[in-house]
């Protein structure tokens, strides 16, 4: 099972909430997954179709929860992929259709009693908090999709049309989050790309396991990462001192050939010749076999000095030629 399954399936095992909960979760359910069939005569079927068998499930309860009526569950074959089942949860009943798709605040009656349909979330599906977060759940439940963590971090929600998703946008917003939408194949997707806000959106929703195991790779990745840049940095000094090393050891053997080191104060050609003799020593070892001893600083200046006398004599090497 995919982690975005296993997602789907703890969220549509919390309970269904109290009644204004459970029409915010209806109500998200018809836009994300509800089509609206027109009968005539003012009449209107309902039907909700998902790939998931415990999202149809819950859709099920919901609207048998809430009014008292017995969908109708019809399982078709995906046509277009050929493997997945299509769950259709069918309420066929007019009256109850039209109640419901009222109730969700999707249609509403204007001043000359013409039927019409609400775009967006409508403010009074989600005043309390508990509503909010019933809705944005539904929301993923019927058109969202989250990538297993050990891969990489993205959430997504997937809507019909633009009015609809920046109408989502500012619903997640009210919970400090911001999902950036893009158009994809005709359809308008909310998503996450950082971790913390999909750990963030996680909680919101109610899915406190699928948080747990998020987080805990989230760790994970975050030392691997951090032992990485560790041992990344500590190889780039080690290879910027072994360069060093050659340089500084390439430089006194010029020096040694084309003047001789006798020729360097006593403090040059002391760290010269312990440079020569220790090639693998490190700046504060060979500080530290000097008499009196001297820090990093202090033999960095004596070698930059012979790196100098060096590079001088090359120049006078190639204006006598």
């Amino acid at each position: 099972m995919s982690f975005s399954s296993t997602v789907k399936s703890e969220l549509c095992s919390i309970p269904l909430g109290q009644s204004c909960c459970i029409m915010a979760e209806l109500a998200a359910f018809v836009h994300i997954n509800g089509t609206m069939v027109f009968l005539g005569n003012n009449e209107v079927g309902l039907y909700f179709s998902t790939e998931s068998a415990p999202v149809a499930r819950r859709i099920f309860k919901l609207v048998k929860g809430r009014y008292k009526v017995q969908p109708e569950l019809l399982i078709r074959k995906n046509q277009r992929l050929k493997k997945n089942n299509v769950y259709i949860v069918a309420v066929l009943s007019p009256t109850e259709a039209r109640m419901l798709l009222e109730d969700a605040h999707v249609l509403y009656k204007d001043e000359m009693d013409n039927t019409n349909i609400y775009e967006g979330i409508h403010p009074m599906l989600v005043e309390k908090e508990c509503c909010r977060r019933a809705y944005l759940r539904a929301t993923f439940l019927g058109g969202g999709y989250i990538s297993a963590p050990e891969k990489n971090y993205h959430l997504e929600i997937v809507t019909h049309d633009l009015q609809y998703a920046q109408a989502l946008s500012g619903l997640i917003a009210r919970f400090d989050l911001h999902a950036k939408i893009v158009e994809r194949k005709g359809n308008h997707v909310l998503y996450f790309k950082e971790g913390e806000n999909i750990a963030n959106f996680l909680n919101i929703i109610g899915a406190h396991q699928a948080l747990l195991e998020l987080e805990n790779i989230r760790a994970c990745k975050d030392m691997r990462n951090n032992i990485n840049r560790i041992v990344n940095c500590e190889t780039a000094n080690l290879g910027k001192t072994v360069n060093a090393a050659i340089r500084q050891i390439e430089n006194i053997e010029y020096i040694r050939q084309s003047i001789g080191l006798n020729r360097l104060s006593p403090q040059l050609r002391e760290i010269a010749e312990l440079r020569l003799k220790y090639r693998d020593a490190s700046l504060k070892e060979l500080g530290s076999m000097l008499v009196p001893p001297i820090g990093k600083s202090g033999v960095n200046h004596r070698l930059r000095k012979l790196d100098e006398i060096a590079e001088a004599l090359r120049e006078k090497g190639k204006g006598e030629m």
